[in-house]
């Protein structure tokens, strides 16, 4: 596998981002290594779930360069009419799309023609994080027709990048039992936060300033700056560090 200069780099900063997971929750992080995977992997869309495994079903969504409304008929519908990514939850290893199915057989079911060509997804390869039994969460990584599939040298890049992607995820579910002062339980600020806005949101506890928000999410600067005045009202603050606060939860910062 031959890297560029330029793309040792990439893989240099993103295994930097995962060894010090400074980010505060999964979802900011997911966005963030999905930032990095797509320049690194020369992709163009990126989804990310966590597997709930009470409600059977993937929420807590992180995505760059998709429909917001694609992507809630995704959580509402098409994951339960999913051919590829439930057979793709149970591999332990980065996996092409491919692998579990035919492109040409891809291209015949309802899951292409009604969600992934939507937005112009055609070669996608995936990764699920695994500690035991347990699945902390996914990166999705597709490109577009035009580009050309991905091939071994990906997988082999993903595969340097799996250990820290599931360290860093273990890290972050440990971090409360890891306190030894909890505070008393609150509401969940992230409940009833869906779309767009949950995107933004977490791009924000990610710490990227609006352009950046609206450029990685292929939206308007105008849109950006409706949503987070959106959220100010909602939480009933006044600045970016106070609404931080409130979605990650003091009980983070104390650690």
């Amino acid at each position: 596998m031959y890297l560029s200069h330029a793309r040792v780099e990439m893989l240099s900063r993103l295994m930097g981002r995962l060894e010090a997971a400074d980010l505060p929750a999964s979802a900011p992080l997911r966005l963030a290594v999905g930032t990095d995977l797509l320049a690194l992997l020369q992709a163009d869309h990126f989804a990310s779930y966590a597997w709930d495994d009470t409600a059977q079903r993937f929420g807590d969504r992180a995505a760059l360069h998709m429909d917001d409304a694609n992507l809630q008929a995704y959580e509402a519908y098409y994951q339960y009419r999913d051919p590829i990514t439930h057979q793709l939850r149970q591999r332990r290893e980065p996996t092409l799309v491919t692998q579990i199915l035919p492109q040409h057989e891809l291209m015949k079911t309802e899951f292409f023609n009604d969600f992934l060509a939507r937005d112009g997804l055609h070669h996608g390869v995936n990764l699920f994080a695994w500690d035991g039994g347990r699945n902390l969460g996914d990166l999705r990584i597709w490109r577009s027709r035009q580009r050309g599939p991905f091939d071994r040298d990906t997988l082999d890049l993903l595969r340097l990048v799996q250990p820290a992607f599931t360290g860093a995820l273990r890290r972050l579910g440990e971090r409360p039992s890891e306190t030894p002062q909890a505070v008393p339980a609150s509401p969940d600020p992230w409940q009833g936060l869906n779309g767009r806005a949950r995107e933004i949101a977490q791009a924000l506890c990610a710490g990227w300033p609006d352009k950046k928000i609206a450029a990685e999410l292929g939206i308007g600067y105008s849109t950006v700056r409706t949503h987070v005045d959106a959220l100010f009202e909602r939480f009933g603050v006044h600045n970016r560090t106070e609404l931080v606060r409130r979605l990650i939860g003091e009980l983070k910062f104390r650690q």
